[in-house]
């Protein structure tokens, strides 16, 4: 896609927040575990490459993707860490992950089967982390059969196979009501107890879990949202400990007019100006990622909530303005403004939905700016 450099609208990534906040987690953290940074989704909005980079620099032993391309972007830009995917993969593209020297999250032991021959072939090995379905009912095993099957696979098949890990993923781990979460942790531990041998890296905890559930154990932490300054559960739970929010979306005015009464704003008319009104206009819309149910949302403009006015166009959406505004005032969608703020969980809450989708739809039109200080 297109970047668009040459508008004046962009997200800020704070470097600094996000090694703060790695930092945070590794003082919480037992000796023994190591941190993986999850980076798919191109850092959860965030920008993958530069984010890792500065993971790795605070202290972050390996990644987590959830594709393949993801894996190789991370070692295209010299990564020779543990690069895990968490997705499922074909097994037709086993070779390729190998070759790259990724890890891959496998649910079944059809794909061993199917990924062998392939691998054998061409004098490649796989590795592999077993992925436990507790729960989810996504990927992976359900019954400790299997799950002693793929590993008695593996270890008739070492030339091809490194038996590197076994993970599950909670669906509650961020709720008050955590008998869902134990049940999960409970069915976890009854398919590893069905393996002869631990691999080096059993993970359990993401971000959630290693926010509010210490029991859960394992000696790796998959660190996502909350890497990013979020927290997991949004507004359920409060957080142990404090974090920085790292992203920022701002733009400016592009517009400033005064309409006169019965002029009708945006597609379908759905707002009428009632008496002469200051109305603004700021270069962002759908395409990039500001939902069109955004529409009514106050922003942040010279310090004072403007409500956004009419439906959110592709490429802009006006705003209310309690006075005529200056083009080129900045407008904050998310961030601080003239010390107030609007958070990506304030955004998730109006669109009703999680500030994960809210940061992930901004799309890659919407240039990223890195700044860092240390």
């Amino acid at each position: 896609m297109v970047v668009g450099i040459h508008r004046n609208a962009k997200a800020v990534i704070d470097l600094d927040a996000i090694k703060h906040n790695i930092e945070i987690e590794k003082k919480r953290m037992r000796d023994d575990q190591k941190l993986f940074a999850v980076v798919k989704a191109n850092a959860y909005g965030h920008g993958m490459i530069e984010v890792a980079r500065t993971a790795k620099e605070a202290g972050a032993n390996g990644f987590c993707v959830a594709i393949i391309d993801e894996g190789i972007e991370l070692r295209n830009a010299g990564f020779d860490d543990l690069v895990l995917i968490l997705g499922v993969c074909p097994a037709e593209q086993s070779n390729v992950i190998a070759a790259n020297n990724l890890s891959v999250a496998v649910g079944d032991l059809d794909f061993l089967e199917n990924a062998k021959p392939l691998l054998k072939a061409q004098g490649l090995k796989l590795k592999v982390h077993l992925a436990f379905d507790t729960g989810m009912g996504r990927i992976g095993f359900v019954n400790g059969e299997k799950v002693h099957e793929a590993e008695a696979f593996m270890k008739e098949n070492s030339d091809q196979f490194e038996f590197e890990g076994i993970f599950t993923h909670f669906a509650c781990a961020d709720t008050k009501d955590d008998s869902y979460y134990k049940k999960q942790l409970e069915k976890f531990n009854e398919l590893k107890d069905a393996l002869d041998d631990l691999p080096p890296y059993v993970h359990v905890a993401n971000s959630a879990a290693s926010m509010w559930h210490d029991d859960c154990g394992g000696n790796a932490v998959r660190y996502g949202i909350t890497m990013y300054g979020l927290n997991p559960s949004g507004r359920e739970l409060e957080l142990p400990c404090e974090i920085k929010p790292a992203f920022t979306l701002e733009s400016e005015l592009v517009s400033v007019r005064l309409l006169e009464p019965g002029t009708g704003i945006g597609y379908g008319k759905t707002y009428t100006v009632d008496e002469p009104q200051w109305i603004g206009t700021v270069p962002l819309g759908y395409a990039d990622g500001w939902l069109r149910r955004m529409q009514g949302f106050k922003v942040l403009i010279n310090g004072e909530y403007c409500q956004s006015v009419g439906r959110v166009c592709m490429d802009q959406f006006m705003v209310r303005l309690p006075y005529e505004m200056e083009k080129g005032t900045k407008v904050t969608l998310i961030g601080e403004n003239g010390g107030k703020r609007i958070t990506a969980q304030d955004v998730a809450d109006y669109a009703d939905t999680i500030h994960y989708e809210i940061l992930c739809s901004v799309s890659e039109r919407v240039p990223r700016e890195f700044i860092k200080k240390y």
